[in-house]
């Protein structure tokens, strides 16, 4: 991050007016109070004022090291302390020093300039504090500014998502497809379609009955894809199978509920609908160290044309995996040689 003084024009062009009235202050104070001749009291105040400007310009640095040291209260206040110190010491030596050998001739301003050095310490403090204070009050203003801005893009997010959500969990085509089908078996097998109309029901009520940030057992999840994948066979027959290998330790653990769901009808559109044969869909799970890994691979023919899309399903899960866990990098895709992979990764502790 950039020293804000630097950043900002305005913060810029401030700096540099409250240096001038200082500057304006301290030489009208020594030359009228103290009678000191009017180009030596510019100087003076040139070189005490314009050496503590670069100093505390500088400072910045000192602020964004010890906070990038994540360092303990105590700590930060012994660090400033000891800073404090080195600064305003190397501060009055340099400037004294300076206008010592320019005016080591000036007996009187001699003695000005050592009797002033207890009230120039007390000025160098109060410049120190200052520099300090308002650089951690920027970073704050900052930080604040920067998490109001998120917290609104989040807010928009949420409400793109779950729209996205919706369009991917109950896809008006698969309902459309889904009824015909229903219609058909009415005719030709009225207990099959008896039995779909009821496992539709039941996908359906299962989508729209949870918050898009909710989350259910893996075990709940795979029930209700089995209902989707038994819909989904009535129409694509024997071109459609599905296997799962999913470890006894995978089912217990919480995922966001529908996340899977958008993955197998994305593997069913770029691998089913381009097939004339068998086409296998595989998930898979096991936890590794802190995470739980599920990976759903599909058959396909990369030289087959693409069913047209807007890839809802994939852009809605990778926002939704942001919201929930303030991540980006849990959703992995990957098209190898007649594969098509998806990877998603769950950190089983979030925080």
């Amino acid at each position: 991050m950039l020293n804000p003084i630097s950043k900002h024009r305005s913060y810029f062009f401030s700096f540099i007016m409250v240096w001038a009235v200082i500057f304006g202050i301290h030489t009208i104070i020594i030359n009228f109070f103290y009678e000191i001749p009017g180009i030596i009291s510019l100087t003076d105040s040139a070189v005490f004022n314009l050496f503590f400007a670069i100093i505390g310009y500088n400072l910045w640095f000192v602020v964004r090291f010890n906070l990038r040291e994540k360092q303990k209260s105590f700590d930060l206040i012994i660090s400033h302390l000891i800073t404090a110190v080195v600064i305003i010491a190397i501060w009055l030596v340099s400037s004294y020093f300076l206008l010592k050998n320019m005016y080591v001739e000036n007996s009187s301003y001699i003695q000005f300039l050592n009797d002033s050095l207890p009230w120039r310490v007390i000025t160098g403090i109060f410049f120190y504090l200052f520099f300090i204070m308002f650089y951690y009050v920027m970073l704050y203003y900052e930080d604040l500014q920067d998490k109001l801005k998120v917290e609104a893009d989040l807010k928009n997010l949420v409400q793109e998502a779950e729209l996205n959500a919706l369009k991917s969990q109950i896809n008006p085509h698969f309902l459309f497809n889904s009824l015909n089908s229903i219609s058909s078996l009415t005719i030709t097998n009225p207990d099959n379609a008896q039995e779909m109309v009821i496992k539709l029901s039941d996908f359906l009520r299962y989508s729209l009955s949870h918050d898009k940030n909710e989350k259910t057992s893996l075990k709940d999840e795979i029930s209700n894809l089995t209902r989707y994948l038994d819909i989904e066979k009535v129409r694509f027959g024997k071109r459609l199978s599905f296997v799962h290998d999913i470890s006894k330790d995978c089912l217990s653990i919480e995922i966001p509920n529908m996340i899977l769901q958008p993955l197998i009808e994305n593997s069913i559109k770029h691998g089913v609908y381009n097939s004339s044969e068998e086409v296998l869909v595989t998930l898979k799970c096991d936890i590794k160290g802190d995470y739980v890994n599920i990976e759903i691979s599909n058959d396909y023919d990369p030289e087959a044309v693409k069913k047209k899309g807007q890839g809802i399903g994939l852009s809605n899960i990778k926002k939704r995996l942001q919201l929930i866990y303030k991540r980006q990098d849990l959703l992995v895709i990957k098209a190898e040689k007649l594969t098509f992979t998806a990877l998603l990764r769950f950190p089983t502790e979030e925080g």
